[in-house]
């Protein structure tokens, strides 16, 4: 069983511009189309968690829904999900210790943990396990954090790194414990 994160930063650690933009991550020439290994990825994993404003930020995408699996969403205040989505999305609130627990009993075994609050909570109770971080080289300045405050340190051994597209590098850390 395991939690992953699977993202993309800024230089200085942004997940999001100050205006909660994410265009800089499409300033990068990809002539081939690469999905930067997001397929082989998501075959590794069983399903998505998600907070409600990262759901709001896939569904404002022009683009198809981009997720086979089941996408369990966080949110204390969402009574419902989109109309059309009903079988791709499912709400969840709580603890996220029990959340995982649920998961992980339903057959759900590796999660894969997605946008800039949840993994910060994921993170603070210590429940992510893989972190894989697609570093754009573009300084931002501000905006979302990928990472917040902690009570203590957690320590990850970094176990690859890939350079990618000639100006992008694709770093994977174990969490050891």
């Amino acid at each position: 069983m395991s939690n992953i994160v699977y993202i993309a930063t800024s230089l200085d650690g942004y997940i999001a511009d100050k205006h909660n933009n994410i265009d800089w991550l499409h300033d990068i020439p990809n002539p081939d189309g690469s999905d930067l290994g997001f397929s082989q990825f998501m075959s590794r994993i069983d399903a998505l968690v998600m907070g409600r404003n990262t759901l709001e930020k896939v569904l404002s995408f022009d683009c198809d829904w981009p997720y086979s699996k089941p996408v369990f969403v966080l949110s204390n205040t969402m009574t419902s999900v989109p109309a059309g989505y009903e079988d791709k999305v499912f709400l969840v609130n709580g603890e996220l210790n029990a959340i995982v627990k649920e998961l992980n009993e339903k057959g759900f075994k590796n999660l894969y943990i997605d946008g800039g609050v949840t993994i910060q909570n994921f993170l603070k109770q210590d429940l992510i396990d893989e972190l894989i971080i697609t570093t754009i080289p573009v300084l931002l300045g501000g905006g979302i954090s990928l990472f917040g405050e902690l009570s203590e340190p957690l320590k990850f051994k970094h176990s690859q790194s890939k350079p990618m597209l000639d100006c992008i590098v694709q770093n994977h850390f174990i969490r050891e414990r």
